[in-house]
C-alpha cells in the first residue's frame, strides 16, 4: 500500500502520525509546500504577543520522519493530480504513485482586493508571523483588519507588546459567528481597556502608507497594517482534478471524496455541508480517516465545536448554537459589563446546545462536559452559570470530574486517560502531552491538566 499526502499542515502531519501509530509497514509520503517541519498554526497568536518562541511550536521535528520511515518532500508544492494514472506531479517534476492519497492542502488566508493591500501583512503562517513582530518592533501604531477569532488575538496580541491598536471589522460586533451581539459588546469594551480601539461597522477601502482608508474617507493612522480578514479553503488541485468541489472538497463519512482512492481533511475537507476552521476537527478527521486506511470501520459524524479565544487577560469560551432566540430556545444569560462578564446558556429538550462565557469561565468545564454529552440538564439554571459547593455544578474540579469527562477537546483526551498516564508513570504536564497530545493544540487546557497531574500527586503522596 502505497499512501501520499499532500499537505504537511496540522491536519496532515497529525494524520501521518496516526497511520504510522496503526500501521508500521505502509509506504508514506508526504508533501509540504512549506519548508521545515510541520508547526501548530493555533499558537501563532502566543508567539504574536511574545508569550512563545517559534520553535515552541513544532509538532514533530525533522528527524521524527526518519525515525518512522516516511518519506518527507517538503518544499514542494504537488501541481496536479493524474487520477487515471494514481500519481501526483510536483512543480519541480518530482512523479509520486499512489494507492491512497489524502488531500490535506488546508486553506488560505483572505486578502481582500483593495488598493495598496500588498502594504498589509497576512496573519497566517509563521513567516507571516515573523514578519509582523519585526515590524512592529520599528512600528508607532498598528491597525488590524477584521475583527474575527484571529483578529481579536492579533489585535491583543500587539498591544500586549505596548504597541496602540486599531481592530477594524465589518460586522456590527466582535466575533459575530461564535458571539451574540452583546457578548461582542462585552468582549470589545475588555478589549479596549487592554488599548485595542474597536471600530465595528468599518469597511476598509485602501492600504495607504499612513494606514487604512474607510469607506466614509476617513484614515485609520497606523505604519503597521495586519490582515485577519478569514480564510478559504485550497480546493483548486482538487477541482482541477475533477473532484466535487463547493466551499470545501466534498467527503463522505468515511473521509473519501467522490474518487474512492483520495480522501480529504482538515480545513479543505466539506462534511456533510460544513468547512470546519478550528484543530480539534482537523485531528478527529485525521484519526478517522487513518483507521479507514489502515483498514478499520471508523465513521466521521461530525464536531461539536468549542471555540477557546487564546488572548492574555480575556477569557472566553463559546460552543455550539449561541445565536438562538428567546423564541427558539430557552435562553438564560447574565451580564455585568463593568465587569467585562457575560454568560449565556442556549437550552433545547433540557440540552445545552449553545454557550457564551466571557470574563471568569469558571463554569466552562461543566457546560462543556454537559454540552459533548447531549445530556438532560439540573433544574437549577442559575447554579450553572454560577457554579457552588455542590458536586453537579463543579464538575470541573480535579476531584469531582468523572473520568468520562473530556479535558482536552483538541485532542479528545478524558480525565480517565490522564489518570492512566500518571499511574503508568507520567508525573508532569510533559509526560501527559508526550503520552496522550493533551495540550498540544489550543493550549487552553493546560491549567485542568496540571490540576488532575497535581492532585494525584497529592493523593497518592507522590512529588510532582
Amino acid at each position: 500500500m502505497r499512501l501520499v499526502v499532500v499537505g504537511n499542515g496540522m491536519a496532515g502531519a497529525r494524520l501521518v502520525s496516526e497511520v504510522r501509530a496503526r500501521d508500521p509497514r505502509m509506504q508514506v509520503t508526504v508533501f509540504g509546500a512549506e519548508q521545515g517541519s510541520p508547526y501548530n498554526r493555533v499558537l501563532l497568536s502566543n508567539v504574536l504577543a511574545g508569550q512563545a518562541r517559534p520553535e515552541q511550536l513544532g509538532l514533530h521535528d525533522l528527524s521524527w520522519y526518519d525515525t518512522h520511515r516516511v518519506e518527507a518532500v517538503l518544499g514542494s508544492a504537488v501541481a496536479w493530480i493524474d487520477r487515471e494514472s494514481r500519481a501526483v506531479h510536483t512543480a519541480d517534476g518530482r512523479r509520486a504513485p499512489y494507492d491512497l492519497l489524502v488531500l490535506a492542502t488546508g486553506s488560505e488566508a483572505i486578502v481582500p482586493p483593495i488598493p495598496g493591500v500588498g502594504r498589509a501583512i497576512p496573519f497566517r503562517t509563521l513567516d507571516d508571523c515573523d514578519r509582523i513582530v519585526k515590524a512592529a518592533a520599528d512600528s508607532r501604531r498598528a491597525v488590524v483588519i477584521g475583527g474575527g477569532l484571529l483578529g481579536v488575538e492579533a489585535a491583543r496580541g500587539l498591544a500586549g507588546r505596548g504597541l496602540p491598536v486599531t481592530l477594524l471589522h465589518l460586522a456590527g460586533h466582535l466575533m459575530e459567528r461564535q458571539l451574540d451581539p452583546e457578548a461582542g459588546l462585552v468582549l470589545g469594551e475588555t478589549l479596549a481597556g487592554l488599548g485595542v480601539a474597536i471600530r465595528t461597522g468599518a469597511s476598509a477601502v485602501a492600504v495607504e502608507d499612513g494606514g487604512v482608508r474607510l469607506a466614509g474617507g476617513e484614515l485609520v493612522e497606523g505604519d503597521l497594517v495586519v490582515l485577519a480578514c478569514g480564510v478559504r479553503p485550497l480546493t483548486a488541485l482538487a477541482a482541477e482534478a475533477g473532484l466535487e468541489v463547493r466551499r470545501g472538497i466534498v467527503v463522505d463519512d468515511e473521509l473519501r471524496t467522490d474518487d474512492p482512492s483520495i480522501l480529504a481533511i482538515g480545513e479543505c475537507a466539506e462534511h456533510d455541508g460544513t468547512v470546519y476552521g478550528l484543530v480539534a476537527p482537523a485531528w478527529e478527521q485525521a484519526a478517522v480517516a487513518a483507521d479507514v486506511i489502515t483498514g478499520g470501520a471508523s465513521r466521521y459524524r461530525g464536531s461539536r465545536l468549542v471555540t477557546r479565544l487564546k488572548a492574555s487577560s480575556v477569557e472566553l469560551a463559546a460552543m455550539g448554537e449561541t445565536h438562538l432566540t428567546d423564541e427558539q430556545a430557552e435562553v438564560v444569560r447574565f451580564s455585568h459589563r463593568a465587569r467585562g462578564t457575560y454568560r449565556k446558556l442556549v437550552i433545547r429538550d433540557d440540552r445545552l446546545v449553545g454557550a457564551i462565557l466571557l470574563g471568569d469561565t469558571d463554569a466552562v468545564g461543566t457546560l462543556t462536559q454537559l454540552y459533548d454529552r447531549g445530556g438532560p440538564l439540573p433544574g437549577d439554571r442559575a447554579g450553572l452559570l454560577f457554579p457552588g459547593p455542590a458536586p453537579a455544578a463543579r464538575a470541573d474540579s480535579p476531584t469531582l470530574m468523572p473520568d468520562a469527562a473530556k479535558v482536552c477537546h483538541c485532542n479528545d483526551v478524558t480525565k480517565g486517560q490522564i489518570r492512566a498516564c500518571w499511574e503508568a508513570g507520567a508525573r508532569d504536564v510533559a509526560g501527559v502531552a508526550a503520552a496522550t497530545r493533551a495540550t498540544t493544540g489550543c493550549g487552553t487546557c493546560r491549567d485542568a491538566v496540571a490540576g488532575i497531574v497535581g492532585w494525584l500527586c497529592e493523593q497518592e503522596g507522590v512529588p510532582a
